[in-house]
């Protein structure tokens, strides 16, 4: 256990937690977070998932702005659903990144599990843009990738991050219960207001 890998396992249960209860500061510190891990996951040689932490740098800095101002005529956003043929598109998208990174990283580098590795990095860039848009089916997706990821630390001794995905699976089910009451709300106030 680093400081760094201290510092990350904090951030990162602030951020989900903030994300949680939908609160737009989930963003910047999510920012320290994925930093801080883009860090430690490079010393332990989970390039996928240190690279993933880029994306994730980028994706915040959206969700921030998408959570302030992606709504209709730039109001927030609310919880929704994901219409079916963008998570279809979303999930392909996400397989096929996460087959070539797989392929990239097994023939190209030292990577400690790099399939693995790579097949949870397209999930969680699934899950990520999915969360950015405020879209509930985010969080059930979540749940299935905190799970593997938990094993997967396990396996690199990162024991401390894996307790992090531990908490994170649980507050992933938090917030899926969490959302779907703020979607029921949210449904109730516009049928009120028709």
């Amino acid at each position: 256990m680093t400081p760094v890998e201290v510092a990350a396992f904090l951030t990162g249960v602030a951020s989900v937690w903030l994300a949680a209860r939908q609160d737009v500061w989930n963003w910047p510190v999510g920012i320290v977070n994925v930093a801080l891990y883009a860090i430690l996951f490079w010393q332990v040689r989970l390039y996928a998932d240190a690279g993933l932490q880029l994306v994730y740098l980028v994706l915040a800095l959206y969700g921030w702005w998408a959570w302030l101002y992606g709504g209709a005529a730039h109001t927030p956003l609310h919880v929704r659903r994901v219409p079916p043929k963008l998570l279809l598109v979303t999930v392909a998208v996400g397989a096929a990144f996460a087959a070539g990174l797989g392929l990239a990283l097994r023939r190209y580098t030292d990577a400690a599990v790099p399939l693995l590795d790579s097949a949870l990095t397209g999930g969680s860039l699934v899950a990520q843009f999915l969360m950015t848009r405020k879209y509930l089916e985010s969080w059930p997706i979540w749940v299935v990738l905190d799970v593997v990821y938990v094993g997967l630390f396990i396996s690199r001794e990162l024991y401390l991050t894996a307790a992090l995905y531990a908490v994170f699976t649980a507050l992933a089910l938090y917030a899926w219960r969490e959302w779907r009451q703020s979607l029921g709300a949210d449904d109730r106030a516009v049928a009120a207001a028709a």
